[in-house]
């Protein structure tokens, strides 16, 4: 028997001839759809690339502001000891004192000596007598770097401040060169003038109290008594709780207050106080059995900060005066 090719409307399919609804179909094999939703993909990725371009930028705007390289570890600075890295201050301004004490130094007598001292700060063949023509006579008294100026890794000019002859002052400007830890002066010194004396500001006319003035001076010898003896408990009378104030150790002997200049205030002054040490004898003469040198004496100025306890007033700090009396 044929089957029908039409269906009867009120005939139910068989389970085997029912259409899927479109939500049930079986995957596709093949060519996947992948419709518009793969653009977040892209936009992901331009996300990703810009944020790690702006890290960069970042790391490099720190780098130069802070000193740190891109590994985040600190810059080399000058003095460092990595080989190369930078200028080796320290131990170029320590090679120019060498320098300057055998280079400051010639007579004919010593031309030897100097020549070979010379020699083991200089470049091999370099001249040891760097100009000099082996007549006079100098002495250096003193020396010590006056200022460092860096050129580059490898380049700079030390310059010392020295006492020459007769207490003469000058500046000497070293050129130092310096590679893979080895340092050598790398040419002939320069002579500079002394650095001129700074007239500082005239003080200005202050006005003082008087009471207070009269009463320090008669409170104040036995603070500065003890301060040059090293007595604490007699320091500890005349000083506010918690103070930090060493003494002399007995360098000196107190010999009298010449002048006190309180200003008017609170509680709490700032006072300045000079006073008269006597120094210890250092003769090396021999002593007479009879009579005994007298001391040195020497007039100092102090600047005190002051505080009011009750009928006293207690010194809470003591330090020298930055400037000059009225």
């Amino acid at each position: 028997m044929v089957r029908r090719a039409t269906l009867d409307p009120d005939e139910a399919l068989a389970d085997e001839d029912q259409v899927l609804p479109p939500t049930q179909f079986p995957a596709q094999h093949g060519r996947q759809w992948h419709g518009a939703g793969g653009r977040w993909l892209v936009w992901v990725g331009r996300v990703i690339a810009w944020a790690v371009l702006l890290l960069i930028g970042y790391r490099g705007v720190l780098a130069i502001v802070t000193g740190q390289d891109t590994s985040g570890k600190p810059a080399a600075t000058a003095g460092t000891s990595r080989p190369g890295a930078a200028f080796p201050v320290s131990l170029a301004q320590a090679y120019a004192l060498q320098f300057g004490a055998a280079y400051l130094n010639f007579s004919p007598a010593e031309a030897a000596q100097r020549a070979r001292e010379l020699t083991r700060l200089l470049p091999a063949g370099a001249s040891p007598e760097l100009g000099w023509d082996g007549a006079g006579t100098q002495r250096l008294q003193s020396e010590q770097v006056a200022g460092i100026s860096v050129s580059s890794a490898h380049f700079a000019v030390v310059t010392l401040l020295a006492t020459i002859d007769s207490g003469r002052l000058i500046e000497l400007a070293v050129p130092v060169y310096a590679s893979h830890g080895g340092i050598s002066v790398s040419g002939e010194p320069a002579l500079l003038p002394a650095p001129p004396r700074a007239a500082p500001p005239a003080a200005s006319p202050r006005d003082s109290d008087p009471a207070v003035e009269a009463a320090l001076q008669a409170q104040l010898p036995a603070f500065f008594s003890a301060y040059a003896s090293g007595d604490r408990s007699t320091l500890a009378r005349f000083t506010t709780v918690g103070a930090n104030i060493e003494s002399l150790g007995d360098a000196v002997t107190f010999a009298g207050i010449d002048s006190v200049l309180a200003p008017p205030g609170g509680a709490r002054r700032t006072i300045r106080v000079t006073v008269t040490w006597n120094l210890a004898a250092a003769s090396a003469e021999p002593r007479s059995t009879t009579t005994a040198p007298a001391p040195a004496s020497l007039q100092m100025a102090y600047q005190l900060t002051v505080v009011r306890q009750g009928a006293t007033w207690d010194v809470q700090a003591i330090g020298a005066v930055t400037q000059g009396p009225p």
